[in-house]
Protein backbone atom coordinates (compact mmCIF):
# COMPACT_ATOMS: atom_id res chain seq x y z
CA UNK A 1 0.00 0.00 0.00
CA UNK A 2 1.49 3.68 -0.96
CA UNK A 3 0.49 7.20 0.39
CA UNK A 4 0.18 8.15 -3.39
CA UNK A 5 -2.47 5.78 -4.19
CA UNK A 6 -4.60 6.49 -1.36
CA UNK A 7 -4.09 10.60 -2.31
CA UNK A 8 -4.93 9.49 -5.97
CA UNK A 9 -7.92 7.27 -4.72
CA UNK A 10 -9.40 10.53 -2.69
CA UNK A 11 -8.66 13.00 -5.31
CA UNK A 12 -10.43 11.02 -7.78
CA UNK A 13 -13.75 11.09 -5.38
CA UNK A 14 -13.34 7.40 -4.36
CA UNK A 15 -14.69 6.03 -1.38
CA UNK A 16 -11.03 4.82 0.96
CA UNK A 17 -11.49 1.58 2.97
CA UNK A 18 -10.85 0.87 6.27
CA UNK A 19 -7.57 -0.42 5.81
CA UNK A 20 -5.99 2.62 3.40
CA UNK A 21 -7.43 5.12 6.23
CA UNK A 22 -5.61 3.22 8.81
CA UNK A 23 -1.95 2.79 6.83
CA UNK A 24 -2.40 6.63 6.25
CA UNK A 25 -2.77 7.18 9.73
CA UNK A 26 -0.86 5.41 11.18
CA UNK A 27 1.93 6.15 8.81
CA UNK A 28 1.26 10.08 9.55
CA UNK A 29 1.74 9.08 13.24
CA UNK A 30 5.14 7.50 12.57
CA UNK A 31 6.31 9.71 10.60
CA UNK A 32 6.46 7.38 7.92
CA UNK A 33 4.32 9.11 5.49
CA UNK A 34 5.93 12.93 5.53
CA UNK A 35 3.80 16.11 5.84
CA UNK A 36 3.50 17.28 2.42
CA UNK A 37 1.31 14.26 1.29
CA UNK A 38 -0.91 14.45 3.93
CA UNK A 39 -1.52 18.22 3.19
CA UNK A 40 -2.05 16.83 -0.24
CA UNK A 41 -4.97 14.35 1.38
CA UNK A 42 -6.29 16.94 3.80
CA UNK A 43 -6.86 19.10 0.20
CA UNK A 44 -8.90 16.05 -1.40
CA UNK A 45 -10.79 15.40 1.94
CA UNK A 46 -11.63 19.31 1.63
CA UNK A 47 -12.58 19.20 -1.94
CA UNK A 48 -14.26 15.98 -1.96
CA UNK A 49 -15.56 15.31 0.76
CA UNK A 50 -16.28 11.87 2.63
CA UNK A 51 -18.79 9.22 3.26
CA UNK A 52 -20.36 8.77 7.29
CA UNK A 53 -18.55 5.68 7.25
CA UNK A 54 -15.02 6.68 6.08
CA UNK A 55 -15.56 9.49 8.25
CA UNK A 56 -15.66 7.02 11.30
CA UNK A 57 -12.93 4.93 10.15
CA UNK A 58 -10.63 8.13 10.28
CA UNK A 59 -12.31 8.58 13.97
CA UNK A 60 -11.42 5.03 15.11
CA UNK A 61 -8.27 4.87 13.74
CA UNK A 62 -7.10 8.49 15.09
CA UNK A 63 -8.33 6.92 18.47
CA UNK A 64 -6.41 3.88 17.91
CA UNK A 65 -3.10 5.93 17.12
CA UNK A 66 -2.75 6.65 21.04
CA UNK A 67 -3.90 5.71 24.44
CA UNK A 68 -7.62 4.73 24.54
CA UNK A 69 -9.83 4.77 28.09
CA UNK A 70 -12.06 1.72 28.95
CA UNK A 71 -14.08 3.84 31.90
CA UNK A 72 -16.32 0.63 32.21
CA UNK A 73 -14.58 -0.53 34.90
CA UNK A 74 -14.72 2.66 36.60
CA UNK A 75 -17.83 3.16 36.58
CA UNK A 76 -21.34 1.77 34.86
CA UNK A 77 -21.74 4.75 32.77
CA UNK A 78 -19.96 7.95 32.43
CA UNK A 79 -21.18 10.63 30.19
CA UNK A 80 -19.52 13.64 28.94
CA UNK A 81 -20.38 16.89 26.65
CA UNK A 82 -18.33 18.99 24.31
CA UNK A 83 -19.08 22.88 22.84
CA UNK A 84 -18.02 23.83 19.50
CA UNK A 85 -16.71 26.79 20.68
CA UNK A 86 -18.74 30.13 21.36
CA UNK A 87 -18.06 33.33 23.36
CA UNK A 88 -18.95 33.63 26.95
CA UNK A 89 -19.79 29.76 27.22
CA UNK A 90 -18.98 28.54 30.80
CA UNK A 91 -22.12 26.34 30.91
CA UNK A 92 -19.25 23.09 31.56
CA UNK A 93 -18.53 24.54 35.26
CA UNK A 94 -22.11 24.68 36.12
CA UNK A 95 -23.32 20.95 33.97
CA UNK A 96 -20.83 18.86 35.07
CA UNK A 97 -21.67 19.65 39.12
CA UNK A 98 -25.38 19.36 38.24
CA UNK A 99 -24.99 16.39 36.88
CA UNK A 100 -22.84 14.58 39.01
CA UNK A 101 -24.93 15.67 42.18
CA UNK A 102 -27.73 13.90 40.03
CA UNK A 103 -25.63 10.51 40.65
CA UNK A 104 -24.64 10.51 37.16
CA UNK A 105 -20.41 10.38 36.57
CA UNK A 106 -18.71 12.75 34.75
CA UNK A 107 -15.48 12.44 33.29
CA UNK A 108 -14.16 15.53 31.35
CA UNK A 109 -11.35 16.57 29.61
CA UNK A 110 -11.49 20.11 28.43
CA UNK A 111 -9.69 22.58 25.88
CA UNK A 112 -8.26 26.12 26.51
CA UNK A 113 -9.03 29.28 24.45
CA UNK A 114 -7.58 30.00 21.15
CA UNK A 115 -8.96 32.71 19.09
CA UNK A 116 -12.40 34.35 20.05
CA UNK A 117 -13.42 31.09 21.38
CA UNK A 118 -13.04 30.65 24.83
CA UNK A 119 -11.43 27.80 26.78
CA UNK A 120 -12.92 25.79 29.98
CA UNK A 121 -9.42 25.43 31.59
CA UNK A 122 -8.31 28.99 30.68
CA UNK A 123 -11.22 29.71 32.90
CA UNK A 124 -10.79 27.26 35.90
CA UNK A 125 -7.21 28.58 36.26
CA UNK A 126 -8.60 31.79 37.56
CA UNK A 127 -9.09 29.53 40.86
CA UNK A 128 -5.17 29.71 42.31
CA UNK A 129 -3.72 26.21 42.33
CA UNK A 130 -6.54 24.39 40.42
CA UNK A 131 -5.13 21.49 38.50
CA UNK A 132 -5.48 20.95 34.85
CA UNK A 133 -2.56 18.67 33.94
CA UNK A 134 -4.18 15.40 35.40
CA UNK A 135 -2.15 12.32 35.00
CA UNK A 136 -4.48 9.33 33.10
CA UNK A 137 -4.11 7.35 37.17
CA UNK A 138 -5.17 10.55 38.37
CA UNK A 139 -8.05 10.98 35.79
CA UNK A 140 -9.34 7.35 36.60
CA UNK A 141 -8.87 7.33 40.35
CA UNK A 142 -10.49 10.87 40.67
CA UNK A 143 -13.23 9.48 38.62
CA UNK A 144 -13.90 6.29 40.30
CA UNK A 145 -13.78 8.04 43.97
CA UNK A 146 -15.24 11.26 43.19
CA UNK A 147 -17.64 10.53 39.89
CA UNK A 148 -16.64 13.71 38.90
CA UNK A 149 -13.24 14.85 36.91
CA UNK A 150 -12.21 17.89 34.57
CA UNK A 151 -8.73 18.08 33.22
CA UNK A 152 -6.75 18.77 29.91
CA UNK A 153 -6.38 16.11 27.55
CA UNK A 154 -3.77 13.69 27.99
CA UNK A 155 -0.66 13.96 25.43
CA UNK A 156 -1.23 10.41 24.88
CA UNK A 157 -4.58 10.53 23.61
CA UNK A 158 -5.35 10.52 20.09
CA UNK A 159 -1.91 11.85 19.05
CA UNK A 160 -2.72 12.28 15.15
CA UNK A 161 -5.66 14.26 15.70
CA UNK A 162 -2.94 16.91 17.75
CA UNK A 163 -0.51 16.68 14.26
CA UNK A 164 -3.19 16.33 11.85
CA UNK A 165 -4.81 19.94 13.68
CA UNK A 166 -1.66 21.43 13.69
CA UNK A 167 -1.06 20.35 9.84
CA UNK A 168 -4.59 21.76 8.52
CA UNK A 169 -4.28 25.08 10.77
CA UNK A 170 -0.97 25.93 8.62
CA UNK A 171 -2.39 24.33 5.06
CA UNK A 172 -6.17 26.31 4.71
CA UNK A 173 -7.84 22.78 5.37
CA UNK A 174 -9.72 23.69 8.74
CA UNK A 175 -13.33 23.88 6.75
CA UNK A 176 -14.02 20.47 6.16
CA UNK A 177 -16.96 18.51 8.38
CA UNK A 178 -15.46 15.12 8.09
CA UNK A 179 -12.15 16.27 9.55
CA UNK A 180 -13.98 18.38 12.10
CA UNK A 181 -16.39 15.46 13.27
CA UNK A 182 -13.54 13.28 12.99
CA UNK A 183 -11.13 15.90 15.48
CA UNK A 184 -13.89 16.11 17.75
CA UNK A 185 -15.14 12.83 18.40
CA UNK A 186 -11.82 10.84 18.47
CA UNK A 187 -10.77 12.36 21.54
CA UNK A 188 -14.51 11.76 23.12
CA UNK A 189 -14.57 8.53 22.26
CA UNK A 190 -10.53 7.92 23.42
CA UNK A 191 -11.42 9.20 26.19
CA UNK A 192 -13.92 6.43 26.92
CA UNK A 193 -17.66 8.44 27.29
CA UNK A 194 -20.24 6.21 26.48
CA UNK A 195 -23.15 8.96 25.94
CA UNK A 196 -21.98 12.24 24.72
CA UNK A 197 -24.31 15.56 24.50
CA UNK A 198 -22.57 18.09 21.72
CA UNK A 199 -23.54 21.89 21.75
CA UNK A 200 -23.09 22.66 18.37
CA UNK A 201 -23.25 26.55 17.87
CA UNK A 202 -24.74 28.62 14.93
CA UNK A 203 -24.20 32.27 14.13
CA UNK A 204 -21.52 35.02 13.67
CA UNK A 205 -19.86 33.87 17.21
CA UNK A 206 -19.40 30.02 16.21
CA UNK A 207 -17.77 28.29 13.57
CA UNK A 208 -20.59 27.15 11.89
CA UNK A 209 -22.16 30.18 10.71
CA UNK A 210 -25.72 28.31 8.96
CA UNK A 211 -28.11 26.35 10.46
CA UNK A 212 -27.63 23.76 7.58
CA UNK A 213 -23.59 23.38 8.02
CA UNK A 214 -24.73 23.10 11.53
CA UNK A 215 -27.02 20.23 10.83
CA UNK A 216 -24.73 18.99 8.98
CA UNK A 217 -21.88 18.76 11.02
CA UNK A 218 -24.62 17.43 14.07
CA UNK A 219 -25.79 14.48 11.83
CA UNK A 220 -22.39 13.19 11.47
CA UNK A 221 -21.03 13.66 14.47
CA UNK A 222 -24.38 11.61 16.21
CA UNK A 223 -24.16 8.96 13.10
CA UNK A 224 -20.37 8.60 13.97
CA UNK A 225 -21.04 7.82 18.03
CA UNK A 226 -23.89 5.09 16.54
CA UNK A 227 -21.05 3.43 14.34
CA UNK A 228 -18.52 3.19 16.93
CA UNK A 229 -20.78 1.90 19.82
CA UNK A 230 -21.72 4.99 21.39
CA UNK A 231 -24.69 7.12 22.56
CA UNK A 232 -25.33 10.79 21.36
CA UNK A 233 -27.35 13.85 20.77
CA UNK A 234 -26.34 17.26 19.29
CA UNK A 235 -28.14 20.45 20.44
CA UNK A 236 -28.14 23.06 17.96
CA UNK A 237 -28.05 26.52 20.13
CA UNK A 238 -27.57 30.30 19.22
CA UNK A 239 -23.85 32.10 19.13
CA UNK A 240 -24.90 35.26 17.80
CA UNK A 241 -24.80 37.07 20.81
CA UNK A 242 -22.79 36.06 23.87
CA UNK A 243 -23.83 34.07 26.09
CA UNK A 244 -24.73 35.15 29.42
CA UNK A 245 -23.28 38.30 30.39
CA UNK A 246 -19.94 37.75 31.40
CA UNK A 247 -16.99 37.15 28.75
CA UNK A 248 -13.39 36.56 30.25
CA UNK A 249 -12.03 34.06 32.58
CA UNK A 250 -12.37 35.18 36.24
CA UNK A 251 -15.95 36.75 35.44
CA UNK A 252 -16.95 33.63 33.92
CA UNK A 253 -16.21 31.87 36.93
CA UNK A 254 -18.22 34.39 38.97
CA UNK A 255 -20.94 33.96 37.03
CA UNK A 256 -21.05 30.20 37.12
CA UNK A 257 -20.72 30.68 41.06
CA UNK A 258 -23.61 32.67 41.10
CA UNK A 259 -26.03 30.28 39.06
CA UNK A 260 -24.13 27.24 41.45
CA UNK A 261 -24.88 29.03 44.48
CA UNK A 262 -27.63 31.50 44.75
CA UNK A 263 -29.24 30.17 41.20
CA UNK A 264 -28.89 33.53 39.67
CA UNK A 265 -28.23 33.75 36.26
CA UNK A 266 -28.86 35.58 33.07
CA UNK A 267 -31.80 33.62 31.54
CA UNK A 268 -30.30 32.00 28.60
CA UNK A 269 -27.05 31.02 30.44
CA UNK A 270 -29.85 29.21 32.89
CA UNK A 271 -31.72 28.00 29.98
CA UNK A 272 -28.88 26.72 28.29
CA UNK A 273 -27.35 24.74 31.24
CA UNK A 274 -30.72 23.26 32.35
CA UNK A 275 -30.83 22.30 28.95
CA UNK A 276 -27.70 20.94 28.69
CA UNK A 277 -27.95 18.79 31.99
CA UNK A 278 -31.24 17.78 30.92
CA UNK A 279 -30.20 16.04 28.03
CA UNK A 280 -27.23 14.88 30.16
CA UNK A 281 -29.43 13.20 32.45
CA UNK A 282 -31.57 11.81 30.07
CA UNK A 283 -28.76 10.33 27.69
CA UNK A 284 -27.38 8.49 31.12
CA UNK A 285 -30.61 7.34 32.10
CA UNK A 286 -31.23 8.50 35.29
CA UNK A 287 -34.21 9.77 33.94
CA UNK A 288 -36.67 8.56 31.36
CA UNK A 289 -38.13 11.97 29.20
CA UNK A 290 -36.93 14.91 29.33
CA UNK A 291 -39.40 16.77 31.89
CA UNK A 292 -38.31 14.24 34.57
CA UNK A 293 -34.39 15.09 33.96
CA UNK A 294 -34.89 18.93 34.15
CA UNK A 295 -36.60 18.32 37.40
CA UNK A 296 -33.67 16.01 38.67
CA UNK A 297 -31.28 19.11 37.39
CA UNK A 298 -33.13 22.16 39.01
CA UNK A 299 -33.56 20.07 42.36
CA UNK A 300 -29.71 19.38 42.66
CA UNK A 301 -29.55 23.04 41.93
CA UNK A 302 -32.06 24.11 44.56
CA UNK A 303 -30.61 22.08 47.00
CA UNK A 304 -27.42 23.37 46.81
CA UNK A 305 -25.89 19.84 45.91
CA UNK A 306 -24.84 20.96 42.62
CA UNK A 307 -22.48 23.77 44.56
CA UNK A 308 -21.28 21.73 46.80
CA UNK A 309 -20.28 19.06 43.98
CA UNK A 310 -18.33 22.46 42.60
CA UNK A 311 -16.81 23.16 45.46
CA UNK A 312 -15.38 19.21 45.89
CA UNK A 313 -13.92 19.61 42.52
CA UNK A 314 -12.22 22.60 43.21
CA UNK A 315 -10.55 21.14 45.88
CA UNK A 316 -9.81 17.84 45.10
CA UNK A 317 -7.84 19.51 41.63
CA UNK A 318 -5.81 21.73 44.58
CA UNK A 319 -8.32 24.94 43.70
CA UNK A 320 -8.22 27.76 46.72
CA UNK A 321 -11.73 26.99 47.58
CA UNK A 322 -11.76 30.46 49.39
CA UNK A 323 -11.60 31.84 46.45
CA UNK A 324 -14.68 30.29 45.17
CA UNK A 325 -16.41 30.77 48.55
CA UNK A 326 -15.71 34.42 48.30
CA UNK A 327 -15.38 35.34 44.24
CA UNK A 328 -14.44 38.98 45.59
CA UNK A 329 -11.07 36.63 46.15
CA UNK A 330 -11.15 35.73 42.36
CA UNK A 331 -8.21 38.13 39.92
CA UNK A 332 -9.72 41.32 39.45
CA UNK A 333 -8.98 44.08 36.72
CA UNK A 334 -7.18 47.17 37.99
CA UNK A 335 -9.47 49.68 35.61
CA UNK A 336 -13.06 49.00 35.19
CA UNK A 337 -15.82 51.81 33.21
CA UNK A 338 -19.24 51.49 32.75
CA UNK A 339 -19.89 52.42 29.35
CA UNK A 340 -22.98 54.19 29.12
CA UNK A 341 -25.84 53.86 26.14
CA UNK A 342 -25.31 56.76 23.52
CA UNK A 343 -29.04 56.55 22.65
CA UNK A 344 -32.48 55.10 23.37
CA UNK A 345 -33.45 52.14 21.49
CA UNK A 346 -34.18 48.36 21.28
CA UNK A 347 -31.02 46.09 20.59
CA UNK A 348 -31.17 44.27 16.87
CA UNK A 349 -27.56 43.16 17.89
CA UNK A 350 -24.57 42.29 20.20
CA UNK A 351 -21.86 41.03 17.58
CA UNK A 352 -20.38 37.84 19.23
CA UNK A 353 -17.35 37.89 17.85
CA UNK A 354 -17.00 41.18 18.20
CA UNK A 355 -17.16 41.17 21.55
CA UNK A 356 -14.85 37.45 21.65
CA UNK A 357 -12.26 39.38 19.94
CA UNK A 358 -11.97 42.34 22.30
CA UNK A 359 -12.24 40.03 25.33
CA UNK A 360 -8.90 38.38 23.73
CA UNK A 361 -7.63 42.16 22.86
CA UNK A 362 -8.01 43.04 26.14
CA UNK A 363 -5.59 39.52 27.37
CA UNK A 364 -8.50 37.27 28.40
CA UNK A 365 -7.80 35.00 25.53
CA UNK A 366 -5.01 33.91 23.23
CA UNK A 367 -4.31 34.55 19.44
CA UNK A 368 -1.64 32.20 19.05
CA UNK A 369 -0.75 28.64 20.99
CA UNK A 370 1.21 29.51 23.98
CA UNK A 371 0.03 32.98 24.56
CA UNK A 372 -0.17 34.32 27.94
CA UNK A 373 -3.75 35.06 29.56
CA UNK A 374 -4.76 37.70 32.36
CA UNK A 375 -7.85 35.77 33.87
CA UNK A 376 -8.72 39.37 35.28
CA UNK A 377 -9.54 41.17 32.06
CA UNK A 378 -12.78 41.12 30.15
CA UNK A 379 -16.23 42.06 29.62
CA UNK A 380 -19.90 42.41 31.01
CA UNK A 381 -22.39 43.05 28.48
CA UNK A 382 -25.97 44.28 30.07
CA UNK A 383 -28.44 43.47 28.17
CA UNK A 384 -29.60 41.38 25.05
CA UNK A 385 -31.09 41.54 21.82
CA UNK A 386 -34.49 42.60 21.99
CA UNK A 387 -33.80 44.59 25.39
CA UNK A 388 -35.14 48.30 25.15
CA UNK A 389 -32.28 50.14 26.33
CA UNK A 390 -32.77 54.24 27.83
CA UNK A 391 -29.95 56.35 26.64
CA UNK A 392 -27.33 56.89 29.24
CA UNK A 393 -28.26 53.35 31.01
CA UNK A 394 -24.82 51.02 31.55
CA UNK A 395 -24.46 48.99 28.15
CA UNK A 396 -21.17 47.51 29.08
CA UNK A 397 -18.68 47.36 31.70
CA UNK A 398 -15.10 46.75 30.83
CA UNK A 399 -12.05 45.46 33.15
CA UNK A 400 -8.88 46.22 31.92
CA UNK A 401 -5.36 46.29 32.99
CA UNK A 402 -4.04 48.83 30.35
CA UNK A 403 -5.77 52.11 29.23
CA UNK A 404 -4.97 52.12 25.46
CA UNK A 405 -6.63 48.10 25.50
CA UNK A 406 -9.44 50.18 27.62
CA UNK A 407 -9.63 53.08 24.69
CA UNK A 408 -9.64 50.47 21.55
CA UNK A 409 -12.27 48.09 23.66
CA UNK A 410 -14.49 50.62 24.52
CA UNK A 411 -15.14 51.74 20.75
CA UNK A 412 -14.98 48.52 19.60
CA UNK A 413 -18.15 47.14 21.58
CA UNK A 414 -20.02 50.20 21.01
CA UNK A 415 -19.94 49.24 17.41
CA UNK A 416 -20.54 45.76 18.15
CA UNK A 417 -23.75 46.61 19.25
CA UNK A 418 -26.75 47.92 16.43
CA UNK A 419 -30.20 49.32 16.78
CA UNK A 420 -33.48 49.43 16.15
CA UNK A 421 -36.47 51.49 16.64
CA UNK A 422 -38.81 49.33 16.24
CA UNK A 423 -39.69 46.65 18.58
CA UNK A 424 -36.73 43.92 17.89
CA UNK A 425 -37.48 39.82 18.92
CA UNK A 426 -35.46 38.28 21.03
CA UNK A 427 -32.89 35.49 19.57
CA UNK A 428 -33.61 31.73 19.60
CA UNK A 429 -31.78 29.81 22.09
CA UNK A 430 -32.31 26.64 20.61
CA UNK A 431 -32.54 25.60 17.22
CA UNK A 432 -33.67 21.87 17.20
CA UNK A 433 -32.30 18.29 18.62
CA UNK A 434 -30.34 15.77 16.21
CA UNK A 435 -30.53 12.17 17.53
Amino acid sequence: MKAVDIIINKRDRKPLTREEIEFFVQGFTSGEIPDYQVSAWAMAVVLNGMTDQETTDLTLAMVHSGEKLDLSAIVPMAVDKHSTGGVGDKTTLVVEPIVAACGLPVGKMSGRGLGFSGGTLDKLESIKGFRTDLSTDEFLHQLGTHHLVLTGQSADLAPADGKLYALRDVTGTIPSIPLIASSVMCKKIAGGAQAIVLDVKIGVGAFMQTLEEARTLSRLMVEIARLSGRRAVAILSDMNQPLGNAVGNALEVKEAIDMLRNGSAPDDFYEHCMEISSHMLLLGKLATELREARDLAELALREGRAWERFRTLISIQGGDVRMVDDPELLPKASIIESVLSPHSGYLSGVHAREVGETAVDLGAGRGRKGDPIDPAVGILIHHKVGDFVEKSQPLFTIHANNEEKLAQAKERLLKAHTWSQAPVPPLELFYGLID
